[in-house]
């Protein structure tokens, strides 16, 4: 299970950038709401730590257990279909000795981990109308437990993360076109059908988060009204910013006209008080994150190893992408986090695993490209 690494293989540069993020996230916390920040802090060193022990375990030894994670994945989304704790008119969450804990962040860990196995057992037919069926089936089972809480946000994410495993794990180029011909029209008919009154493919909460996208002057004290202000917000903070913890007056987060500003606008907190410098800087992290896990998805020693790095790559990207778009209103209000930002310890507690597993996949293939130097030197 454990091996023996070399120090130098190992990835600091990436365990710094998401330590580095994480703290950006701690500080932006303790001014949106200070009583969280202590549970931030304690998820934050959690996860560091498991973070740090996964990178160490041979994930081709426990990528044997995908069919258990597969499992264990279903029982925990249908657990929350029937007992979970409703909120906002969605149940994403159930209670666990006091414990608040959302199923579906950690889906996107255990979903990547499944058809990594599966698609590199399956690799030299992936192709094949079969393969290809079974992996659509497989991930729509999920797919559709998530979709029911409802949680229109996640179930996009999932959908795009799909696209991403299945390119990483070498799916041919011409049916990926194929697909893409024929699903872009089908969503853009989808998207139409689901904004009449009467349709009930989306909630009428979701359809007026859509609407108020379209059309945010008629909704502007409604739907439309914490996207402005979180426009308001990060414009105001110009270069500077306005300030850590400031008690201007003309501060958008101390007029409490921000709701949820720990989690879902925490990218206006820190765009108000830290400025445009403060922004690109979350921004780059992210950036970077996701070219580092691309980078050594690149180089992993098999196609599971290239999965991983892929798709941890592509949900830091797309997550990040979909939370920093509703804040400064060029997405509709999605209610997904900020990677290692955002109040929520399932999700942040999630990526920090999702993160060891990268950190064990560079280990790997520098491990076997030592001995394949070894074996060429004798």
């Amino acid at each position: 299970m454990f091996k023996k690494y070399r120090v130098r293989d190992y990835d600091f540069k990436l365990v710094l950038m998401v330590i580095a993020l994480s703290v950006v996230g701690v500080i932006a916390i303790g001014s949106a709401e200070e009583s969280l920040i202590t549970r931030q802090m304690a998820g934050v060193a959690a996860g560091a730590v498991l973070m740090i022990v996964i990178s160490f375990f041979d994930y081709t030894m426990l990528l044997k257990l995908n069919w258990l994670m597969y499992g264990a994945n279903l029982a925990l989304l249908a657990a929350v279909m029937l007992f979970g704790e409703e909120k906002k008119g969605a149940t994403r969450w159930l209670v666990i000795g006091g414990l608040q804990f959302q199923p579906s962040e950690t889906a996107k860990i255990l979903l990547i981990l499944f058809f990594a196995q599966f698609i590199m057992k399956h690799r030299k037919k992936l192709n094949t109308v079969g393969i290809i069926a079974s992996c659509v089936v497989m991930y729509a089972v999920p797919w559709l437990l998530v979709w029911k809480q409802p949680d229109l946000s996640t179930s996009m994410v999932l959908l795009i993360m799909f696209c991403i495993i299945m390119f990483a794990g070498g799916i041919s180029l011409k049916l990926v076109f194929a697909v893409l011909a024929v699903a872009i029209p089908a969503v853009a008919v989808v998207i139409s059908l689901a904004l009449q009154p009467d349709n009930d493919f989306i909630t009428d909460n979701q359809r007026n988060r859509i609407l108020a996208f379209v059309n945010p002057e008629e909704y502007s004290t409604t739907f439309a009204y914490q996207q402005l202000n979180s426009v308001t917000a990060i414009a105001s903070g110009q270069l500077d910013g306005k300030g850590y913890k400031n008690n201007k007056i003309t501060s958008v987060k101390n007029g409490n006209f921000l709701s949820e500003a720990e989690t879902d606008f925490i990218f206006s907190v820190i765009g108000e008080e830290f400025g445009f410098k403060g922004s690109v800087t979350v921004i780059v992290l992210l950036f970077a994150i996701s070219l580092e896990c691309i980078s050594v998805a690149r180089k992993a020693k098999d196609v599971a190893g290239t999965i991983i790095g892929a798709s941890m790559g592509g949900l830091v990207a797309i997550q990040g992408f979909f939370n920093i778009g509703v804040a400064t209103f060029i997405l509709p209000t999605t209610g997904l986090t900020l990677p290692f930002v955002s109040y929520g310890l399932t999700s942040l507690i999630s990526l920090y695993m999702g993160m060891g597993f990268v950190l064990n996949v560079r280990l790997q293939a520098k491990r076997a490209k030592q001995q394949k130097n070894e074996e060429v030197f004798l």
